[in-house]
């Protein structure tokens, strides 16, 4: 894929954020698998309150994926992409960890959480990001 592919993925950030959001953005992803499969620390919860920390890590992801990938196939490619990088997650919990476990329900609220976070494709701060940074929108 040639650089100009790849950038034309992103939204017409002014430099220096034409790096820098989409490199936060992978960072957030990278954090939020890392932190998917490293042991939790061990505290009193409510039943199923982690539901909604996979719903708002998630939403979290695609608001952000919102911000940064123009409209279109390029944010559709960034959402199927989070959605099956929740599902995988949660097989890779229950088959390489012995600490974690797979959770059908983790995977659908992650994929809930995408699709909040979609949603804001459809408000009017779509563009925010764009436009608080100068981008060429």
């Amino acid at each position: 894929m040639s650089g100009g592919r790849v950038a034309g993925m992103y939204k017409p950030f002014a430099p220096p954020w034409h790096r820098l959001w989409p490199a936060l953005w992978w960072l957030a992803v990278i954090a939020v698998v890392v932190l998917s499969l490293v042991p939790t620390p061990q505290m009193d919860l409510p039943r199923d309150s982690d539901k909604v920390q996979h719903v708002l890590a998630y939403a979290v992801l695609a608001a952000a994926a919102v911000q940064v990938f123009r409209s279109g196939r390029a944010l559709l490619v960034a959402a199927i992409g989070l959605v099956s990088m929740g599902v995988l997650l949660e097989f890779v919990q229950g088959a390489a960890t012995t600490y974690r476990m797979a959770d059908p329900a983790d995977a659908l609220a992650n994929a809930l959480g995408v699709a909040l976070g979609l949603s804001t494709a459809l408000s009017p701060w779509r563009d925010a990001l764009l436009r608080w940074s100068g981008g060429r929108g």
